[in-house]
């Protein structure tokens, strides 16, 4: 099985791949009195891996789904308040790990330092696409359990794995990425270069002072996307920077309340 991440060390592209620190949170838009059961839940793929996932589940659900893909570190308390804040507004979301297969089950145990690179970069090199796409397939089936319509969510990392979920072999009903590599990474092809493979409607968005996802980029997954006739819409948010989608982050509540305007629209069609 071939590598989903690349097959060479990022060296010093490395703080390209650091998307929110430990204490970043998503922008707080629901209400917080909305009735919620939220809490780690532990799922298997269909080579009897196990692995973590956190899933909320709304008190009066729309019948939506979301599979939240999170940033190169994994599941982590970001994604947990994620999926929280979808769930207020309706939808089940589930927000699952990379790593049960190298580093566990249990997240909250690898330690303060596991967000360094030096750290994180070996398992992040064991990612194998088959293992990675069958955890999807995974978390997709188990939200279809009760939602009707369920779309992936990501954001960094996520954000390029979510783009990639637009293949028909997960029949989802779209697919939103925030700040996803959609280009070639490490040798490795992207979005861009597999759009072909892409059927489901994307949203994509990014920041337009990202300094790893430069417009040319992104204009060529637009490009892309066009020419493969995928249904698209790609935004871009003069100023905001990668990782723009996080309340510690001050000066970018316009482009946050805009970004989660247009989530809320796709998740609900």
């Amino acid at each position: 099985m071939s590598p989903i991440v690349g097959a060479e060390p990022l060296a010093d592209r490395s703080e390209t791949f650091v998307c929110y620190d430990a204490d970043a949170r998503p922008p707080q838009n629901a209400d917080p009195g909305t009735k919620v059961e939220a809490g780690p839940v532990t799922l298997e793929a269909a080579d009897g891996a196990r692995f973590a996932g956190y899933l909320a589940t709304p008190a009066e659900p729309t019948g939506s789904g979301v599979l939240v893909l999170p940033d190169n570190r994994g599941l982590s308390g970001f994604y947990e308040q994620l999926t929280t804040q979808l769930a207020r507004h309706g939808h089940t979301a589930l927000a699952i790990d990379y790593f049960g297969r190298t580093a566990g089950l249990d997240p909250a145990a690898r330690g303060a330092g596991w967000g360094e690179m030096a750290n994180l970069m070996p398992h992040l090199m064991k990612l194998r696409e088959e293992e990675l796409f069958a955890d999807f397939t995974a978390g997709i089936d188990h939200l279809r359990d009760s939602a009707d319509r369920v779309v992936s969510l990501g954001c960094c990392l996520g954000g390029r794995f979510a783009f990639l979920t637009a293949a028909a072999r997960f029949g989802l009903a779209g697919a939103i990425g925030l700040y996803g590599m959609p280009g070639a990474l490490l040798g490795r092809p992207g979005p861009t270069q597999r759009a072909a493979e892409l059927t489901a409607p994307i949203l994509a968005m990014f920041g337009g002072a990202d300094e790893g996802i430069g417009a040319g980029e992104v204009d060529a997954f637009d490009a892309a996307l066009t020419a493969h006739g995928v249904p698209h819409e790609v935004v871009v948010y003069p100023g905001a920077p990668h990782g723009f989608f996080d309340e510690q982050l001050p000066g970018h509540t316009a482009a946050q309340d805009d970004a989660w305007r247009r989530i809320l629209a796709f998740i609900e069609g």
